[in-house]
């Protein structure tokens, strides 16, 4: 469960501070080192998002919404996994989470071998992502081969959009969302919206050119 350099980090967000002391109990019983925060500002003001690891996330807070400081953490390039932990989710706002790429959404009470499992995989995973950095000459090249139309519905796809929201937003057919989407995912090389992630990070550094600034709605 290490790095080359330091051992991952568990960052738990969350209002409940009864439920705080539940997670660092489960976690620090793993033997994973554990920050907890009971505000988002309290998160982004003393943690250090160099150090590996991931992010378990409420949904409902009384300052700002767990899928506020999701975009938050694109706005700064915090690339953390993230876990929502909550009892306020339902079926859309968790298919948002995920398509905007939250590592897994999961309902209050979580059996606690599902969450140990999922953290584990999402250290692993923020572990190997840092081992092995983007390409970015690789991902502007593939880029560069969309239209400007799939450049326009990529943007808005890697940000976690249905095609039917891409469909009103661009005032086009979700059939045509659909055709240019494929077309885009062949000449990436991809084969879903999780494997957007490099154009997500991209965008987020200005490398892919002009965003149109679009931001999920407050949850």
């Amino acid at each position: 469960m290490t790095t080359e350099h330091e051992t991952p980090l568990i960052r738990a967000v969350d209002d409940d501070e009864d439920q705080l002391i539940s997670l660092e109990a489960l976690l620090s019983g793993e033997g994973w080192d554990v920050a907890a925060y009971t505000t988002a500002r309290d998160f982004f003001v003393n943690d250090r998002p160099s150090r590996p690891g991931c992010l378990i996330l409420d949904l409902r807070m009384p300052d700002v919404s767990g899928l506020e400081v999701q975009a938050e953490m694109k706005k700064r390039g915090i690339t953390l996994p993230i876990i929502f932990l909550t009892g306020h989710g339902d079926i859309d706002t968790a298919v948002f989470a995920i398509r905007a790429g939250a590592e897994e959404f999961l309902q209050k009470p979580v059996q606690p071998d599902r969450l140990l499992t999922t953290v584990a995989r999402s250290v692993q995973k923020d572990c190997d992502s840092r081992e092995h950095p983007i390409d970015e000459a690789e991902w502007e090249s593939r880029f560069g081969r969309l239209t400007t139309r799939e450049r326009e519905i990529i943007r808005l796809a890697a940000k976690g959009l249905l095609n039917r929201q891409i469909a009103s937003k661009l005032a086009i057919s979700e059939r045509t969302v659909q055709v240019h989407r494929l077309s885009a995912y062949r000449k990436l090389d991809v084969h879903n919206t999780a494997e957007l992630a490099p154009v997500t990070v991209l965008l987020e550094r200005g490398k892919l050119g002009d965003d149109d600034g679009w931001e999920p709605p407050a949850g």
